[in-house]
């Protein structure tokens, strides 16, 4: 499932925040935060790292959010079950990015370790 990594120890970042609470913050709310830490974030692994997981997960979550709503019932269903998983997901991304680990999603987390190295 999920593999759990211990945060590089470096605590600078670019904005000037601890490096949990940015991690934190590009989640708050989903893609549109990932992609401003994404753009704001010069060096650190692990901001960068969690702004690009925010941007994958959740900007997934959007286009298949919309692409089920015109799908009248099932759609309907799907995108109640996709928000309920999103919802935990959100929860959890959180709480792990401000314990200082990074988190990492099974295919979301590899697409932003591969775009971090």
């Amino acid at each position: 499932m999920a593999q759990e990594n211990k945060a590089p120890e470096t605590n600078k970042t670019s904005t000037g925040l601890q490096q949990n609470v940015a991690g934190l913050l590009c989640y708050v709310v989903g893609w549109i935060t990932g992609i401003i830490f994404l753009i704001l974030e010069k060096d650190n692994k692990f901001v960068k790292f969690h702004a690009v997981q925010s941007i994958v997960v959740f900007g997934a979550h959007t286009v298949i959010t919309v692409i089920f709503g015109w799908i009248p019932v099932v759609g309907t269903i799907v995108n109640w079950i996709l928000g309920v998983v999103a919802f935990i997901l959100w929860i959890i991304l959180m709480v792990k990015a401000y314990q200082g680990q990074m988190f990492k999603l099974p295919i979301a987390g590899n697409i932003a370790e591969s775009q971090v190295k």
